[in-house]
């Protein structure tokens, strides 16, 4: 199965690829706004979802390690690599500020829910500080919440709650 999203609204639809012929367009009418769109099989320009992408829970792509989001009743699994400097993380929506969005429809999640801010320490290893948005549901680290002003340092393996998700920390820095 494969999903294309509504340019207009976001919405995603769901159809079986096998029944068509590489090359063939098909046009779509999105349940939600009611917008009518094209694709061409086999050559479209739209990525490919991260479900049906390779998923490595250590994608590093630059070299500042990633967040693995468990899948739950809301959504699929996901890696989303992080950057150097404050990664926003929260619900993604066309047009937000969060550059690290998961792509949800958890209500509990807020638009810019947390920040984790990446930046190596004195000895040149990777550093992980995470903060609440502020978000109006909380972040949660081993079952305690965040204070509004706290930061707080996590590791490789850090499980931290948003919403109903459930998010997992993956440092580049894995030392064997």
């Amino acid at each position: 199965m494969k999903r294309v999203r509504c340019p207009k609204c976001d919405n995603y639809i769901t159809f079986d690829e096998t029944k068509y012929e590489p090359g063939q367009s098909l046009v779509f009418e999105c349940g939600d706004c009611g917008r009518q769109f094209g694709i061409r099989i086999g050559v479209s320009k739209l990525r490919a979802t991260q479900k049906e992408e390779q998923l490595d829970e250590n994608a590093n792509e630059k070299g500042c390690g990633s967040i693995v989001v468990i899948e739950n009743v809301f959504h699929y699994k996901q890696v989303i690599p992080l950057q150097m400097g404050d990664n926003i993380i929260g619900r993604y929506m066309k047009g937000s500020k969060a550059n690290t969005p998961i792509e949800t429809n958890d209500p509990s999640i807020d638009i810019c829910h947390c920040v984790i801010n990446v930046s190596r320490d004195k000895k040149g290893n990777l550093k992980y500080i995470l903060r609440d948005g502020p978000s109006f549901t909380g972040t949660f680290v081993d079952n305690e919440i965040l204070g509004d002003r706290e930061r707080r340092v996590i590791e490789d393996g850090a499980l931290f709650t948003i919403g109903a998700t459930s998010i997992i920390l993956r440092s580049s820095d894995n030392e064997d």
